[in-house]
């Protein structure tokens, strides 16, 4: 077998009940890697145009790449993929770090296609090799952190074991609902919690002693050192580096004195209260530890503690930026130890806090428009600013319970039910993280054309625009956006199919990445070569987008971001000129009103 594959999968069929490997195509690779563009290309295999979020053959993939738990620098990631999302209607995408991508490769699979719905809830059991369907209706309601206990305790070995599952969120099919693993880390975001949910799959339990090899062993020992040194020196990725020393919330202020941290249901993109927030007051106040995923020098992950007061939570971790945002300025609130806390329910109950907290934004600004009649809430008090609200929104939204279940719809259906769609910030159904595309030109352009929606590490345009990386552009002009953004959208779909943490891009480039690639697999690998990989990898995912009807109408940013001008702060006057850039975005794509051509399809071989 090449290089850094284990050389199988394993097809999963829940109806059924049988288990088999099917060998990978070395042609495939090639052409696609491994994660997302593997788990993209099993499920183009089987493509049907009119496939529902759970239909039983909503294919649910989970691939590793050939970097995933190897000696590459943050090699402790995977990729899920999923035919059809049940939150943004396509394809459905995510990404987490931790121990399990590893692990499931050292159980002795790449990846793992899950198909059909059981009749009963159970979960999949891989170890040294040996996987077995095992009936569990005693763990179904079961919370994250305590399926992950069970099932840990169950297979023996601790220091070697990793559980990815689905709390009630995904049980109940929230359609924003996370897949968990090693219980903080998360595949956030497009619904895959729910997609899991509705095959009755609680979780996959992965362990095994298994070590797959390098094609050339000294070529990438000699490639990894000279990668790690230019992580160690990176100020943001280096050992006294921003992400060590303050996790990504260190984004908070800086954003925030840009002008375009995002503000109540983003009305504002500037936050008085940012400070109290930020990454540097996380470390004072709630900074208990460092932890970093299986392989990573950079570790950002945070450990907190509250120890006391409403909103005490013991022995939790995080929160990331995203989630500060979502529950914190976006909700008008200022308390970090109630964004630890909502933070810590969500990882409990598998819902993406992006979209939980948006949501919760949306409501309260249907509140504040008089949108929402009062006897809704039964008592709750959903306005901005209120922390002790925004915490029991959370709860009941995994439930269902009582305005839980209007919740549940996220903010688009939401928005609209209620009469205004028009306070739904999102993106083909998915809500925008934190950063205002006002204020940020390329990051707009990004948000639009994103195929999963509004995602922001679908191609960082933050990167140059704002932290000069790898050189500093104008966040306010529109020239050459759509050539950047296109650029870092294919590096990271490459990168997303290697798999590798993203935050290596802030230190590392394109010949990088090629460099450790080829000698992990023997791939006759460029950094031109590996870029037209991602390029093929964004437009597949394009492709069955289209067959969904997805075109140029959903690349579009909330009226919103494009036609109400920031009203206070450093970026205060601007919008989003996303359509002034779009045409010249398609132009460059080689697509059409939103469509890949023939032309296009058949230079990348997709078709």
């Amino acid at each position: 077998m090449l290089g850094g594959y284990a050389g199988k999968i394993l097809d999963v069929n829940l109806e059924s009940g049988e288990l088999k490997d099917i060998p990978l195509d070395e042609a495939v690779l090639r052409m696609y890697l491994g994660g997302k563009g593997l788990g993209l290309k099993l499920v183009y295999n089987e493509f049907r145009p009119d496939m529902q979020p759970f239909d039983p053959d909503n294919l649910l993939v989970f691939a590793t790449g050939p970097a995933t738990g190897g000696k590459v620098p943050t090699s402790g990631r995977y990729h899920v993929v999923c035919s059809k999302s049940p939150q943004t209607g396509t394809v459905g995408s995510g990404n987490s770090g931790g121990n399990w991508g590893p692990y499931l490769k050292f159980a002795g699979y790449d990846a793992v296609l899950v198909r059909g719905i059981s009749k009963e809830p159970v979960y999949l059991s891989i170890v040294d090799g040996k996987a077995e369907l095992v009936k569990a209706p005693e763990i179904w309601g079961m919370t994250v952190h305590a399926v992950t206990d069970e099932l840990t305790e169950r297979t023996g070995d601790p220091k070697k074991t990793s559980v990815a599952c689905i709390g009630p969120a995904g049980e109940n099919l929230i359609p924003f609902a996370s897949i968990m693993n090693d219980k903080y880390r998360t595949a956030g975001r497009t619904g895959l919690g729910a997609v899991m949910g509705s095959k009755k799959l609680k979780a996959i339990v992965v362990s095994g002693n298994k070590r797959v090899e390098p094609a050339n062993p000294e070529l990438l020992k000699e490639r990894v050192a000279d990668s790690m040194k230019k992580i160690r020196e990176n100020p943001v990725t280096s050992p006294t580096g921003g992400l060590h020393t303050y996790g990504t919330s260190i984004l908070v202020n800086i954003i925030n004195e840009h002008g375009a941290y995002p503000a109540r249901n983003f009305q504002e993109a500037y936050f008085p209260d940012a400070d109290e927030q930020s990454g540097e007051t996380l470390v004072k106040k709630y900074l208990t530890g460092r932890y970093g995923c299986w392989g990573c020098p950079i570790i950002c992950g945070r450990k907190s503690d509250v120890p006391d007061g409403p909103f005490s939570v013991r022995h939790t971790e995080g929160p990331e930026y995203e989630t500060i945002f979502a529950f914190g300025s976006n909700c008008g609130i200022k308390e970090l130890d109630a964004l630890v806390k909502a933070n810590h329910l969500c990882d409990e109950l598998g819902l993406d806090t992006i979209s939980m907290g948006d949501t919760i934004a949306c409501a309260m600004e249907l509140v504040e428009k008089g949108k929402i009649p009062e006897e809704k809430f039964h008592g709750m008090n959903l306005r901005f600013g209120d922390a002790g609200s925004m915490i029991e929104a959370i709860w009941r939204t995994a439930y269902r319970a009582g305005f839980g279940a209007d919740l549940s719809l996220g903010s688009k259906k939401l928005a609209e039910k209620y009469g205004a769609p028009e306070l739904s910030i999102t993106v083909k159904g998915m809500e925008l993280p934190a950063y205002d595309p006002r204020a940020i030109e390329g990051m707009g352009l990004n948000y639009a054309t994103a195929n999963r929606g509004g995602d922001h590490v679908y191609g960082y345009m933050v990167s140059p625009e704002i932290l000069g990386l790898p050189e500093k552009l104008d966040p306010y002009t529109k020239e050459g956006k759509p050539m950047w953004t296109i650029i870092l959208q294919d590096l990271t779909s490459a990168i997303n199919s290697s798999v590798v943490c993203l935050f290596t891009s802030f230190a590392l480039g394109l010949p990088e990445y090629a460099g450790m690639l080829a000698a992990i697999t023997g791939f006759d690998l460029d950094a031109d070569k590996l870029l037209k990989l991602g390029e093929r990898v964004t437009n597949l995912e394009r492709l069955m987008n289209n067959m969904y009807g997805l075109d140029r109408k959903e690349d579009i940013l909330p009226r919103r971001l494009t036609q109400e001008p920031i009203p206070t702060g450093p970026s205060k006057g601007h919008v989003s000129h996303v359509p002034e850039m779009i045409d010249e975005y398609y132009r460059l794509r080689g697509w059409i009103d939103g469509k890949p051509t023939a032309e296009k399809l058949k230079e990348l071989g997709i078709v």
